[in-house]
């Protein structure tokens, strides 16, 4: 089958794809034989985010799906953005920024989790790769009933309405889960994941983020904690014992 780009000419694809203008039109859906419009599916797509597989190729004590990662960048974004506005007194919008975490990798129901080091191996792949999730979002927005899209939109294309501080906040949850997730591998013994650590500790630095400096200072030291040191420092375990 066909698939239409944003200057009216056709590519080859092997399935029928999606095409959004770059301008942040609405999604539409065009095949060689007309328009369609897949049917309500985003939620069914959004469950099946457990069968993708990160880190594929990483030896893995522990493995990771997709649907895992939202969930805890999610949590991170969550905390990112309550330190932001308890410690430092900014006025972040929470609400936003988790939502955003939920579905911040939801077009990898398409794509597959592409290795960091093949998605930037050059700009050429990197550029390639951009393109291709663009065109997974705007597949998925088109998935969304009508009444409820607006609401999806702007987090799967995000868009102007996503603030700069929610992605930003977001990014940084991201790279934390990663971080967090090389430090609980490099805990149980695999040194698999000692140069992604520290690549990804640099990145996180480099984002000069006070709350990611927080975090990590302050609550990221308990994850390499084993299950019996958690509870030995569990504050309500003194309580109980004096």
């Amino acid at each position: 089958m066909k698939w239409w780009k944003p200057d009216g000419s056709k590519r080859q694809s092997s399935v029928c794809l999606l095409y959004s203008g770059f301008n942040g039109d609405t999604a539409t859906r065009q095949c060689a034989k007309g328009t369609t419009r897949l049917q309500n599916a985003f939620f069914a797509y959004m469950y099946r985010l457990q069968n993708i597989e990160r880190w594929s190729l990483m030896r893995s004590v522990v493995r990771e799906n997709v649907a895992e990662h939202s969930y805890h960048v999610a949590i991170l974004a969550h905390a990112l953005a309550s330190i932001s506005n308890r410690v430092f007194k900014k006025s972040v919008p929470m609400d936003e920024v988790v939502s955003l975490a939920l579905l911040h990798d939801a077009t990898e129901v398409f794509t597959g989790d592409i290795p960091t080091p093949v998605k930037h191996h050059n700009a050429a792949i990197l550029a390639n790769f951009r393109e291709i999730e663009h065109i997974a979002a705007a597949r998925l927005v088109s998935m969304v009933p009508d009444p409820l899209r607006d609401d999806y939109e702007k987090l799967l294309l995000k868009n102007e309405q996503v603030s700069t501080e929610a992605i930003r906040l977001v990014k940084a949850a991201d790279l934390l889960d990663a971080y967090l997730k090389c430090e609980s591998e490099l805990s149980a013994g695999n040194r698999e994941f000692a140069r992604a650590k520290e690549e990804t500790r640099r990145n996180l630095m480099a984002l000069d983020m006070p709350e990611v400096a927080y975090f990590l200072r302050e609550l990221a030291p308990a994850f390499a904690s084993s299950l019996d040191e958690l509870e030995q420092n569990d504050p309500q375990n003194d309580s109980q014992t004096h």
